[in-house]
């Protein structure tokens, strides 16, 4: 044994490896949460399969799939009401929470630089969302979902919607009380849920009502989700378009206005 071999050696881990372990922390604590498991998974898998099996809600014939199923239309709203529960309204509550008891004043004095830590928690919506995507998908194929279309532009619409939500539901956390940030979180859940053409097609709406709604990041996910799996769409670019605006917008107030304590 040679001399100093336990000799301590203090220091921050590298950043990767911080950053890879809050990720993991970060998915856990989400996995483990029976209220966000709820919002992320229950919610969607019941309203995929419910809206698809009863005709609760009359999906016009024109937006239906060739082979007249309403999976075809529902799926790709589905979907998106996975990355919003997922992006925004679960981050939005947990981020709340943990800034109203102290937990990112604490994570931000550490070794973790602070966008390492929003990093992670980025991170950690995509693995979740990964696993929303996944988990839905086999629901829809074992409804008669039957999608076409580029998986790139899916790809695309996915993330800009991730980036979109985080934004906005970061900035929520960040700027008001926990208990505001969870009852408005749910409240624009339930809005999003009715007004963003994810189970009630806008064509429902007035016409009016259906120009303010289509700028919504909801509707611009779904719409483009279902232009692409549905219509077979090559790039949906207004969607992609809409969403981006909403992304800039949501992470830069959410960098500027973002309060630790």
């Amino acid at each position: 044994m040679s001399a100093g071999t336990y000799t301590p050696r203090p220091g921050a881990a590298p950043l990767s490896r911080m950053i890879t372990t809050q990720t993991a922390l970060e998915t856990r604590m989400l996995l483990r949460n029976g209220e966000q498991l709820l919002l992320t998974v229950i919610i969607p898998t019941l309203l995929l399969v419910l809206f698809s099996a009863v005709d609760i809600v009359a999906v016009p014939t024109e937006t239906m799939g060739a082979a007249g199923k309403s999976v075809d239309f529902l799926a790709p709203g589905i979907l998106a009401l996975a990355v919003m529960s997922t992006a925004f309204t679960g981050q939005a509550i947990a981020t709340g929470f943990e800034r109203r008891y102290g937990v990112l004043k604490r994570l931000g004095a550490s070794p973790l630089p602070r966008w390492a830590l929003m990093t992670a928690k980025t991170l950690s919506v995509l693995v979740t969302e990964v696993l929303q995507v996944v988990l839905l998908t086999v629901i829809a194929f074992a409804l008669g979902w039957s999608p076409h279309g580029n998986p790139f532009a899916v790809l695309m619409l996915l993330v800009l919607g991730t980036a979109a939500f985080s934004g906005l539901g970061l900035l929520m956390a960040g700027t008001l009380k926990a208990e505001a940030t969870l009852a408005a979180a749910n409240l624009v859940f339930l809005l999003l849920l009715v007004g963003g053409g994810v189970i009630v097609p806008l064509e429902k709406f007035p016409d009016a009502v259906q120009s303010a709604l289509g700028l919504l990041p909801i509707a611009a996910l779904s719409d483009g989700l279902r232009d692409v799996l549905q219509h077979g769409a090559s790039m949906p670019w207004s969607d992609l378009g809409i969403l981006a605006v909403w992304a800039v917008l949501g992470l830069g107030a959410a960098a500027k206005f973002f309060r630790w304590e």
